[in-house]
C-alpha cells in the first residue's frame, strides 16, 4: 500500500501543497495508518491540521479505501 499512497501523494496532493509553498513527505504506512511530515509553509501553518485532515486524509481515503487515518509527525 506504500506505493499506492506515494503515487497519490506525488500526483495529486503534493502539487497542490507546493502551489502554496508547502509539501508533504510520506514517512510510513502501517495497518491503514499513513504517517506524513508536512514541510515548507505547511509545516508551521496554523491551518496544518485542517490541511492534513480536510485535504490529505480525505483525498487518500477517496483513492485508497484501505487508508483509515493520516497522522502528521
Amino acid at each position: 500500500m506504500f506505493g499506492k499512497v506515494q503515487k497519490v501523494l506525488d500526483e495529486e496532493i503534493r502539487p497542490a501543497l507546493q502551489m502554496d509553498g508547502g509539501d508533504a513527505e510520506l514517512i510510513s504506512v502501517e495497518d491503514g495508518v499513513v504517517q506524513v511530515k508536512l514541510q515548507g509553509a505547511c509545516g508551521g501553518c496554523p491551518m496544518a491540521m485542517m490541511t492534513l485532515v480536510g485535504f490529505v486524509e480525505e483525498r487518500l481515503k477517496q483513492r485508497i479505501p484501505e487508508v483509515k487515518e493520516v497522522v502528521s509527525l
